[in-house]
């Protein structure tokens, strides 16, 4: 059911969606960023159903026009998911006198897997105000107490700084990485890594392909054996994940491909007939996104699968044209290897308590992910888009 509001001042009305279907595809895709992750990925997300989150959709009108619209979700933050060694026993410690600390519910603008993406066709101070008063009328009925915004590049800091007025702090959040695809083939593409990333690529290769046989089969869907395999190793890597945020559901893996036709692609790789390894990517014309990734860890390490993985697929964004190979978060040490450009993201962060605001704001700046991951303080060597 959609409920509408009016916001008599601003001349502007909002429309709260609990399914993306219950708002009309032309009135989303009219404002909406034109990227793979908008109308039909989240309408897999609602057939799927995601356990962790409860999704909004929220969508500014003028008259009858459309002028912004956005994902929202409710879920119940888990703040600790980074820490580890002896941090991990302070925060325990913390968890036992106050157990709730580091897991705080929260209204979040984005999407729980991917980057946040807010399309506005309109003024944008006005439209902003807007969206905020639904997410914090929807905070107040489910009893919430954090607001966000999570994993917004540099082109929304425009639209988002302004928020750091009305009590929101500003956080690094874990970038994203992309790898800009110009070469004409993968041995151009090694000639511009470094001599020693490049030494140690070949021997892995060398050692892979002389002892082994991996067959890879490229596909656009999944059905039957097949799909319960490749989500079998998912549940796999999703068990050994640091940052285990959200589990997708079987259907998800199932119905992404009937939602999207034409876009989505998934690479299965066999030794013996087993399945070893697998990728979940989607594609435009110019973009590939490797989205998620399964390895049989009983062979992962001796036929270095992960970098198997990457040289079979950028041979295939090489071979289709892609200018833009993405890879998503964590795991930056190799990526940071490969040439992988770390593309800064941001959390915006709201305590609805305005008391215990400082001394939350304190705990998030102690929390940074970058505290964690080495990797990250070098990655920020990298160039940037």
């Amino acid at each position: 059911m959609i409920v509408s509001k009016r916001h008599k001042r601003l001349t502007l009305k909002t429309r709260v969606a609990r399914k993306i279907t219950e708002i009309p595809a032309d009135d989303w895709n009219k404002v909406y960023p034109d990227i793979l992750e908008s109308y039909n990925f989240y309408k897999t997300l609602d057939e799927a159903g995601l356990g962790q989150f409860t999704l909004f959709y929220i969508v500014v009108y003028v008259r009858k026009n459309p002028v912004a619209a956005t994902a929202c979700f409710l879920v119940n933050y888990p703040l600790d998911t980074s820490i580890s060694g002896p941090l991990r026993r302070v925060t325990n410690s913390i968890k036992k006198v106050m157990p709730n600390i580091f897991s705080l519910k929260a209204v979040i603008c984005g999407a729980p897997m991917n980057q946040g993406k807010i399309g506005i066709a309109g003024d944008a101070d006005a439209i902003m105000k807007a969206i905020l008063r639904r997410m914090e009328q929807i905070a107040k009925k489910n009893k919430a107490p954090i607001v966000a915004f999570k994993d917004f590049d540099q082109t929304h800091t425009k639209i988002l700084d302004p928020l750091q007025k009305a009590g929101f702090s500003k956080f690094d959040s874990l970038p994203t990485t992309i790898l800009n695809v110009w070469f004409k083939d993968f041995e151009e593409y090694l000639m511009t890594l470094s001599s020693a990333s490049r030494y140690d690529l070949r021997r892995k290769f060398r050692k892979v392909d002389g002892h082994v046989k991996i067959y890879l089969e490229i596909v656009d869907a999944l059905e039957g054996g097949a799909l319960h395999e490749v989500y079998k190793l998912y549940l796999d890597i999703v068990a050994k994940h640091d940052m285990n945020f959200e589990l997708l559901p079987i259907e998800f893996f199932k119905k992404i491909s009937i939602n999207m036709p034409g876009h989505t692609k998934f690479f299965l790789w066999r030794i013996d007939g087993k399945l070893v390894m697998f990728l979940f990517g989607m594609a435009s014309k110019d973009l590939f996104i490797d989205y998620y990734v399964g390895f049989d860890y009983s062979l992962a390490l001796k036929y270095h699968l992960y970098f198997v993985k990457f040289r079979e697929t950028l041979n295939w964004c090489i071979r289709h044209k892609i200018k833009q190979y993405e890879m998503g978060i964590t795991g930056y040490e190799p990526k940071r290897r490969l040439g992988f450009d770390f593309i800064p993201l941001y959390l915006y962060v709201k305590l609805r308590n305005r008391m215990l605001r400082p001394i939350f704001n304190l705990i998030c700046q102690f929390l940074k992910f970058e505290n964690f991951d080495p990797a990250l303080k070098k990655g920020k060597k990298q160039r940037s888009l």
